[in-house]
């Protein structure tokens, strides 16, 4: 049997008659505090990160935690965002970038993703984060620069968030807050984006 499989059964027998409350409450609907934007790596575990229950993150994951322009185009992460903006009306939206990310380990060597066209158009929409980092990155250790380039994405999805009509509106109304964050797989550290410093820094400072 796979492990998850067996974990189904556990949580049927050992967690759910615990919560079973909180499960009956979910059932008639839900209220989540935020929309979460993070990559579809598997070393990244959302409600352990931010300590949260079932119920109170609405989740988006997808390589690179990348959030495309807007277009007339129909995605899955474009629905998500109307879907959590307009319908949900989620007070906060986080964009969680992280350490040792395959997607942005790709958009700044494109030869290693020459034979994934999905996976090469789709971290595309990092270029500009890219292109920043290959012009401020002078000096810098590869480690530096990948960490740079980190921020940058993280910061440009941020970007590519406001052009999203039903995030704009509510930002416009000032109910909606903005969150881009960096989480170090190997300390748990996350740093949190500060538009004002245009810097990273731990969210225990920050908030």
């Amino acid at each position: 049997m796979p492990r998850f499989a067996d974990g189904v059964i556990r949580f049927q027998n050992e967690v759910y008659p615990d919560k079973r409350a909180l499960f009956e409450k979910l059932a008639e609907g839900q209220a989540p505090e935020a929309l979460f934007i993070t990559c579809s790596d598997s070393r990244i575990e959302t409600a352990m990160i931010t300590q949260t229950d079932p119920g109170d993150l609405f989740i988006c994951r997808n390589a690179g935690n990348i959030v495309p322009p807007h277009t007339e185009h129909t995605g899955g992460v474009t629905s998500a965002i109307e879907f959590a903006a307009a319908a949900l009306k989620v007070p906060h939206i986080v964009v969680c970038g992280h350490t040792e990310c395959g997607a942005m380990h790709g958009a700044i060597h494109p030869e290693n993703v020459e034979n994934l066209p999905h996976v090469r158009k789709w971290i595309g929409f990092a270029k500009a984060a890219v292109d920043v980092v290959e012009e401020i990155s002078e000096g810098k250790t590869a480690a530096e620069k990948m960490r740079l380039l980190l921020e940058q994405n993280v910061v440009l999805q941020l970007q590519h968030l406001k052009t999203h009509p039903s995030v704009a509106v509510r930002l416009a109304k000032g109910d909606l807050t903005l969150h881009g964050w960096v989480y170090d797989i190997r300390t748990g550290a996350v740093d949190a984006y500060d538009e004002a410093q245009r810097k990273f820094t731990p969210v225990d400072q920050y908030y």
